[in-house]
């Protein structure tokens, strides 16, 4: 069984859905500490033909909460404000009717981010019919004081896990010696140069899932999840 285990991000890059699409269970890793300028809580869309970052206000964010404790703003224009700006943005774009509501109803509806990205998670997973098991690292039997490698292996272990795809970004976190050891295979996934439609101007890569499903279908979102590589651990 092929696990891959990754942190609620917002509306994540097309890597983050390759991963997800690549293996056989998901979990979404909800429970370990915040960290502020990450992705939890923003990400790139597409705005007048740019790359324009768009973050969503947190309830007093702390590195000393996990993620699961940190609430969205209830201040509803600051949300309704950036609902207008993704509008704005993708009006035109083909898949728009399809995808919009989903998008506003998460982002108005969602109480902590964790939950809004975990929802987001099952949504797209449904729209785009793919077959894994999410899991939620929140509601597992563990032992929460092991950190980082360490705590990843236990998770691999107690699912049952044979083989360990991560994110390329982890390539130089995680030790193949201490994984084989507990029997487990370690690959990378790196997504390859991906390219599609958007509106008339240049191409603008790595943007949040959101552009991805905007301006493809999904047999189309379907075909470019199918475009990486896997990368052994040396």
């Amino acid at each position: 069984m092929i696990l891959g285990i990754m942190q609620p991000y917002f509306f994540p890059y097309l890597g983050y859905w390759q991963l997800l699409n690549a293996v056989d269970k998901y979990v979404v890793y909800d429970d370990v500490t915040y960290i502020k300028g990450g992705w939890i809580n923003r990400n790139h869309i597409l705005l007048n033909g740019q790359a324009h970052l768009i973050t969503l206000p947190l309830d007093q964010p702390s590195s000393f909460k996990n993620i699961n404790e940190i609430f969205i703003t209830q201040n509803l224009k600051v949300r309704e404000k950036i609902i207008k700006t993704l509008e704005s943005a993708y009006k035109k774009a083909p898949y728009y009717e399809a995808v919009m509501p989903v998008v506003k109803s998460l982002i108005m509806n969602s109480d902590t981010i964790a939950e809004l990205n975990y929802k987001a998670v099952l949504e797209i997973k449904k729209y785009l019919d793919l077959s894994t098991e999410i899991i939620l690292s929140s509601e597992l039997r563990k032992n929460n004081k092991l950190k980082g490698q360490d705590k990843v292996i236990h998770i691999n272990k107690i699912l049952g896990a044979d083989t360990y795809y991560n994110a390329i970004g982890g390539l130089e976190l995680y030790d193949r010696v201490s994984f084989e050891q507990n029997g487990l295979n370690l690959f990378f996934l790196k997504m390859k140069p991906v390219e599609y439609r958007q509106f008339k101007g240049e191409f603008v890569p790595n943007l949040s899932i959101i552009d991805v499903l905007m301006f493809n279908d999904v047999s189309g979102v379907q075909e470019l999840l199918t475009m990486y590589s896997l990368i052994k651990a040396q």
